[in-house]
């Protein structure tokens, strides 16, 4: 019996290499859940922000607030997630300032493995399970996660807890969080990557940690900025035999066999991807954007909607 769609999770984590796009997709994929309906919240992880900017929103920081009708937006980090989860245990401000705030105990929660992890990821995954006047508070929360390495050290803190932690309220907390991250009708793992040598060998990588060690369902495979094919053999054969003459011939001439190469390329690696990820795979075309802001997301959001 065929899973939810990838929209129709409770909670889409998008990852990959540093710098392939993945605020963008993540921003892209907010836009065509809240024009289904749904009520969507993009959280980052302790990262300068752009899900809001990208939005056209100002940035909101470690506060929720809306960007566009339907979707919000925030920034997670440890001291605010930390104060936050202090305040749910203990129940009372005084309570938790006396205690969390005081310098000497600050030092000692800083030098607990893995605590700032689990604090920010507790705080993502109650938003992904908080309910308002008996409905959940958010149809989708989408968690554009930090690069691949860092993503697969937050996402299996859970579980490393389990291993380590007697019974008592961080292994309760650690085991409805795990329980979370590994129901498949819940929750799915998304991967980014641009048609390039690195980025598609980190993708498998991290494919790999995702099956082997994070045990979350697989989503999707988003191969972004995909140059346009535009030129067959035979034209750039013509083309190489006009690079040498005078401006401005000859360096058109030039840069569009320079372009022909890299798409030829890129097709290779997307090729590699496909085989090496039998994954539903969304391709993004490289966009023609002066600056990349609202505009080009909502182009990118338009093209995913075709194909989700």
């Amino acid at each position: 019996m065929p899973g939810p769609s990838l929209l129709d999770r409770r909670l889409l984590i998008v990852t990959g290499k540093g710098g392939v796009g993945k605020s963008t997709i993540s921003a892209a994929l907010a836009l065509l859940a809240a024009r289904r309906g749904k009520r969507v919240l993009v959280c980052e992880v302790n990262a300068q922000e752009r899900i809001a900017p990208l939005l056209g929103a100002p940035p909101t920081g470690s506060v929720i607030r809306e960007a566009r009708p339907g979707i919000s937006t925030v920034v997670v980090n440890p001291h605010d997630s930390m104060r936050e989860y202090g305040l749910m245990v203990l129940k009372f401000r005084t309570i938790y300032e006396a205690v969390f705030e005081n310098r000497v105990v600050r030092y000692f929660l800083k030098v607990i493995p893995s605590l700032a992890e689990l604090v920010m990821l507790g705080k993502i995954l109650h938003e992904v399970r908080a309910r308002d006047a008996g409905r959940p508070r958010w149809d989708l929360v989408i968690l554009d996660a930090p690069a691949t390495g860092h993503a697969v050290q937050l996402l299996r803190v859970p579980a490393a807890l389990l291993d380590t932690v007697p019974a008592g309220p961080l292994r309760a907390d650690a085991q409805w969080m795990q329980g979370l991250l590994v129901d498949p009708r819940a929750t799915a793992l998304s991967i980014v990557t641009l048609p390039e040598e690195m980025p598609v060998n980190e993708a498998i990588e991290l494919d790999t940690q995702v099956r082997g060690v994070l045990g979350i369902a697989r989503g999707a495979l988003f191969v972004n900025a995909m140059p346009e094919r535009r030129f067959e053999p035979a034209e750039r054969e013509l083309l190489l035999g006009l690079q040498g003459e005078p401006a401005p011939l000859g360096p058109a001439a030039w840069a569009a066999v320079l372009q022909s190469r890299r798409a030829e390329q890129a097709e290779r690696y997307l090729g590699r991807a496909r085989a090496a990820l039998d994954l539903p795979t969304h391709v993004v075309p490289l966009l023609p954007a002066e600056e990349w802001g609202p505009a080009a997301v909502e182009d990118v959001a338009a093209l995913l909607g075709e194909e989700i």
